[in-house]
Formats: C-alpha cells, structure tokens, sequence
C-alpha cells in the first residue's frame, strides 16, 4: 500500500494484485494465486466474468450516475423485479443502497418507521457492518468496536446455537437459545419496545456457523407472536453462497426483510433490502435516501451476476463441490484431530480448530496454515470467528472440482507441515 494511503485496513496479505479472472488473482510479477476468498465473499460470479465485465462497459456508455431523487434510470425497476423473482416469496419491493453495512441499517430505519418501537435484538457472533449503528450490532469480535465508544443504545443480543461448542444435541442447543431470546424480552426490551430481530442465517464474521433450521423457525414464531419484525441479513450468504439463493429458503421461513450486498453485483458496490410493498409503504417518504443507492452501473452488473447465477445447473455446481469440500476436509480431519467441526452449507464452509487434548480454540495453527498455503501453494483464505479460529472457505461460485482438489492437497501439505 502506498505512503498516501491509510493504514486503517487489516491486511490478510500484501499481494500486489493487477487482474483477476475466474478464481485467481495475478499478481504484479505475473505470479497466480487460487483466490478462496473472494474478496470476502464477494466475486460469485469469479473475478471479471465475461457476462459481468460486457454488463458495465455497456452500461457506462449510457450513464455512470443517474441519481434516484432527480431522476430514474430503467434499470432500477427492471433490477427490483429480478430481485422480487429471486428473493423469497412476499419480498416484492426494493430499496438500493452501496454497502452491506448501509443495507442493515436501512432495514433498521424501516423497522422503527414501521412500528413506532425503538430497540433491536441481534445475535452472540454477528457482524453487521462498521457504520455506528451496524458497530453496536456486532457482537462477533472486540476488535469492530474498540475505540469508538459510546455506541448507539436500544440493541441488545440473544444467544446463538452452536451444538458442537456446547456439547449438545441440535434441539436441545435450539431450545437453549430460544430459551434465552424470551428471557430477553422479558428481561431486557419489551416486545412492545423491539421493533425488530436481526440474524444471519450463518454467521459470517463469528465463524460460518449455520443457525439450525428449528432455530430460525422458532425466532420467526416469536417474531409474529410479539410484531416483531424478522429481518434476515444476507449480505455474506445470499445470492447463490449456500447452494440456494439465500441462506433462508431451506427453513421454510419468509423474512419480513432481507438485507442484500456482496455477492449481489460480482463486485460493483451496490447493496439491497427488500420486503413487501405494503410494509415498504409504512416508511414515510423522504424518510431515508442516499446519492449513490442505485447506480446504473451497480444495477447492470447485479443483473448480469443473477443471470449468471440462475443459469441452469450452477447451483448444482455450487452444491456439488461444496460437498467436495466438506467431504475433503472431513477426510483431512481422520489425520489431524486439531480439526474439530467443518461445518457450512454450499460454499460457506467453515473448518474450526481446536487443541485437541483440551478443547480449546487454536487460533495460532489457524494462523500458521492459512501461511503456508499461501506462501508454499500460493492459495489465499482467511480466518473467522470470535477466537480467530476459524478457516473459511468461500471461493468464487465459479470454482471447478479440480480447483477445490488443489485446494486440498495445499491444506494437506499445510496441516503435515505445521502440525
């Protein structure tokens, strides 16, 4: 990073990358790397798919900024009708902004536009955003907060299911922490004070930890017993992340609003939230905006990006080596006990270490092989979870079987080598 650049960002590696394509990353010296990052889950579609790339160009031609308040460019609408035959059923209507962190408090103004309550419930191990609000939303690691105290008031957490952490059955860990979000409300913000939940169908920055199926049914329950409105946050699993087009669908459960960004676009920073037209139609006009929110070149790459991903088999593509995935790592498990749960739907897979002879978190072999898989077989990951514990694994949707195999044999080597 040059001298006139800010230090502020947390550097996985210093790869003075030039180009992308697919799922590398070419450095300056013309050095490749398999990229099992994805910009944090953000390439779905890889780096400069073609369909993606022609989207922009063509798009710019016509217009770089058509602001939503002077004027309305048709992509808009034709973007939110693609997003209204994507997103779950009752998800009709559309607000755009830039950023995930942008997103989720978007949908927060709308929940207490929408009713008149103050306060908002999260879960142990979120991570929302870096605005202030999205700060005190997150719950996932110390290091989003520090420093900028006092934080926004009126959000308080719930606990989050994780069975294998807590030596438990999965109903037995979802009727804990079911348990614990009515303890909330008894004890911390009436329900007649909670405008709204919000959860990540699996946590990201905490660790891709999938909160079980019976969990998100049974917050959804208490949602609709209270008025409480139920607010997905997507912005890490949607868009085709899971091996659905959103983490949710497989539960069964119809979020109030879903929060949308990352994978959204390829790249192009342009974020969502959506809901239905008549709870959209209780956020009094004016109320919220942004110069940016909607960008035609934003939108045209999110339309090329859910073309590509709504072809036929790509999501199969996406289930079967997210299976390959899991399957090699559990393989790789049978040899070296540190690795305690791989866990993760699609391609958001998370393999957790632990010392084996006590339990608890090993942060430092994370460490040490996320190095030299780079340094040695030139893969890049990264780490998640509260402990830092955590390899995550979420590579361009794109990624081929022989990818995801070499991807493997580099962490084997990584393992035999830093054990």
């Amino acid at each position: 990073m040059g001298s006139h650049c800010s230090e502020v960002w947390f550097e996985v590696t210093d790869l003075p990358v030039v180009s992308g394509l697919g799922c590398t990353v070419t450095t300056a010296d013309g050095t490749e790397y398999l990229d099992f990052t994805s910009g944090i889950a953000v390439t779905s579609t890889g780096h400069c798919h073609p369909k993606v790339v022609a989207a922009i160009q063509e798009q710019a031609a016509c217009f770089i900024h058509a602001q939503v308040n002077c004027y309305r460019h048709p992509l808009l609408e034709r973007l939110a009708t693609r997003l209204a035959e994507v997103t779950p059923a009752g998800i009709d209507t559309f607000f755009f902004a830039n950023s995930g962190a942008e997103a989720t408090e978007a949908a927060v103004k709308l929940a207490k536009q929408a009713t008149g309550r103050p306060n908002v419930i999260v879960f142990s191990g979120s991570f929302h955003g870096r605005s202030h609000l999205t700060m005190a939303m997150t719950t996932s690691k110390h290091g989003y907060r520090a420093g900028y105290a006092p934080l926004p008031s009126g959000v308080f957490v719930a606990p989050f299911p994780h069975p294998w952490r807590e030596g438990r059955a999965e109903d037995e860990s979802v009727a804990q922490a079911l348990r614990g979000l009515h303890h909330l409300l008894l004890a911390q913000t009436a329900p007649r004070e909670t405008a709204a939940v919000v959860i990540e169908p699996v946590l990201g920055e905490g660790g891709y930890l999938p909160a079980p199926a019976g969990f998100l049914r049974g917050v959804k329950e208490i949602c609709e017993l209270h008025g409480i409105l139920f607010v997905a946050d997507e912005v890490q699993s949607g868009f085709a992340r899971t091996g659905t087009m959103f983490a949710i669908e497989p539960a069964g459960v119809t979020p109030d609003v879903i929060v949308m960004a990352k994978g959204i676009a390829s790249g192009f920073p342009i974020s969502a939230i959506g809901a239905s037209a008549e709870l959209m139609a209780r956020w009094p006009k004016g109320s919220h905006g942004g110069t940016y929110g909607g960008n035609p070149i934003g939108c045209a790459a999110a339309l090329a990006t859910i073309d590509v991903l709504t072809e036929a088999g790509f999501l199969d593509n996406v289930v079967a080596r997210g299976e390959q995935l899991r399957g090699g790592l559990r393989a790789l498990a049978e040899g070296h006990p540190v690795i305690g749960e791989v866990r993760g739907p699609g391609l958001m897979v998370g393999m957790e270490l632990v010392d084996p002879a006590t339990g608890e978190p090993d942060d430092a072999r994370v460490g040490r092989v996320i190095a030299h898989a780079r340094e040695h077989d030139r893969l890049l990951l990264m780490n998640a979870g509260t402990y830092g514990n955590v390899v995550r694994f979420m590579p361009p949707l794109v990624v081929t079987e022989a990818e995801v195999d070499r991807a493997l044999t580099a962490l084997g080597s990584a393992f035999a080598a830093t054990g």
